[in-house]
């Protein structure tokens, strides 16, 4: 077995200066023992320093998978792109990567997740780059931000832009690992990899094609060794002439604060029944107004917040499987899952690649989007990837970028300030106190989402709120139904500080939303 070495063994082959490819998501896939051991040789000896690391997503969190923060020590990365970054509470103390990041100790970049992956394919396949639409408009555009999280990346350009054949673009150089760290749940001794205990394969393909191609270590660690010549070749989803080393660690975890759940591999179906459906109250009042907005058999992409619980409530009315759920870490179908294994879900039909996953996103293939925001400007933009105050709540823009690029229909939902107090009372909403934080704004802090291109582009846009629904028309953020027990002028005109324009039809939302009773949902 002379594939198969320690963590401390495989980390003294990372040489200084090395860039390094890490596959996960949270701690879904997170080669946790492997960063461990780096971190480890790091504090001991002095190297590998100066590092670049690549994340599509990110790697740990602040939920006991340290991931990235093993190896975010002073001097250990000088360079890091990643899709997203560990994110959490307010009252916790920042992930070490933040603190590296914000006290100018690297230069970072927030990098759309999908054109991460296209860069590593476009270093595997030693081609120069990537040329996408993917971004224009955006932080992403070097116009606005460039991906540039912090001064010391503005002072080194990762993007560009171009005219290529009469029309513009957005160019990121390829990327050349020269490790990739990716994780599975078996290897055998000729270091082929089957992750049937997971739930996703993430971008890990990619990755080792990547780092080998370009004369690079693909490191992988797993659950468990088997013989050689045991697995089912069609079981196989990274092949052992591309893994050099394979370190076993039986105690990984499936994803963050789960050790194992075989609803989650697909390895066992959870009956429906299982799944707890959300409380009633204002949360529970957006879901289902973003659920009336579905059409049976549309594939509809979702994301964290108050999108999240929609699959929950066609559980509820019945209708489970009228649309099929598709998530950027790879599962199609089933239930997408929530909190800790949000990334996840049970039931899946399929486990689709990352990258191929993006590709699809990217292109506008599915039906809809459902998706959170933090801010958004009254030209219909949305912030859902930085808040100045709190850098760590978020998580960066990860897939965002790449989904709603050419998304047909976008349903983003939230409250409609922040720290606003409300219940429901015979059928009405009510307004305890309000928040204090405007969530409708003049311009977002940070564009993930462009308004004036969804405008131009023809983008069916809606934003659904407890107290309010608003459609982008005509490049002006529209109010278009209003919750029963609001009050247009007081309880939604100004508590905004962003112009908002009322439609002249305007509609009072769906009584039967507001009471504690399925409410007869037909897709």
């Amino acid at each position: 077995m002379a594939k198969v070495k320690t963590a401390a063994q495989a980390v003294t082959l990372i040489k200084n200066g090395a860039t390094i490819a890490v596959n996960s998501s949270s701690g879904l896939l997170c080669p946790d023992a492997v960063l461990e051991a780096l971190g480890q040789r790091f504090a001991a000896e002095g190297v590998p320093g100066q590092l670049t690391t690549i994340h599509p997503i990110c790697a740990g969190d602040m939920f006991g998978t340290k991931g990235v923060d093993h190896i975010a020590q002073p001097g250990m990365i000088r360079r890091i792109i990643g899709g997203s970054y560990p994110s959490g509470p307010t009252n916790a103390a920042p992930p070490l990567i933040w603190q590296r990041i914000l006290g100018e100790e690297l230069a970072a970049y927030n990098v759309p997740s999908g054109i991460i992956f296209d860069m590593l394919r476009e270093g595997a396949a030693c081609r120069p780059g990537v040329l996408t639409k993917v971004g224009i408009d955006t932080f992403a555009d070097p116009r606005l931000e460039g991906c540039a999280m912090n001064e010391t990346a503005r002072q080194q350009p990762i993007v560009k832009t171009l005219q290529f054949e009469g029309e513009e673009w957005l160019y990121f150089s390829a990327l050349k690992p020269d490790v990739a760290i990716i994780r599975a749940s078996t290897a055998d001794e000729k270091g082929n990899l089957t992750f049937e205990q997971e739930g996703a394969t993430l971008g890990a393909m990619e990755m080792a094609l990547a780092a080998h191609n370009n004369g690079g270590l693909v490191i992988a660690q797993v659950r468990r060794v088997a013989a050689q010549g045991t697995l089912k070749p069609h079981d196989v989803k990274v092949p052992g002439i591309l893994v050099d080393v394979v370190v076993e660690a039986p105690e990984q975890l499936q994803t963050t604060a789960t050790f194992y759940d075989p609803a989650i591999s697909g390895e066992i179906f959870r009956p429906l029944s299982s799944f707890e459906v959300p409380a009633f109250g204002p949360a529970k009042v957006m879901a289902r107004r973003v659920a009336q907005d579905l059409q049976k058999d549309w594939a509809v992409n979702i994301g964290f917040g108050i999108s999240a619980n929609v699959p929950r409530i066609l559980l509820e009315e019945g209708q489970h499987g009228a649309v099929t759920w598709v998530i950027e870490q790879g599962a199609v179908g089933g239930v997408p899952l929530l909190d800790f294994k949000f990334g996840c879900a049970s039931n899946a039909e399929a486990f689709v690649a990352s990258p191929h996953q993006f590709s699809y996103f990217q292109a506008g293939g599915f039906d809809c989007s459902l998706l959170s925001f933090l801010e958004i400007g009254q030209d219909g933009s949305v912030n859902v990837s930085r808040l100045a105050a709190t850098p760590h709540r978020t998580a960066g823009a990860g897939g965002f970028v790449d989904i709603t690029s050419r998304a047909k229909r976008i349903i983003f939902s939230g409250n409609f300030n922040a720290g606003a107090k409300m219940h429901i009372e015979n059928g009405k909403l009510v307004i305890d106190k309000e928040g204090k934080i405007a969530k409708i704004v003049p311009q977002v802090s940070q564009v993930s989402f462009s308004g004036r291109k969804a405008a131009q582009t023809g983008q069916d846009i809606t934003y659904v709120t407890e107290r309010c629904v608003m459609k982008l028309l005509e490049g002006q953020l529209t109010v278009t139904e209003i919750a029963p027990g609001i009050d247009l002028q007081r309880d939604i005109i100004a508590q905004a500080s962003g112009a908002l324009h009322v439609a002249p039809n305007l509609k009072t939302m769906d009584a039967v939303l507001f009471h504690d009773s399925p409410m007869g949902l037909k897709l």
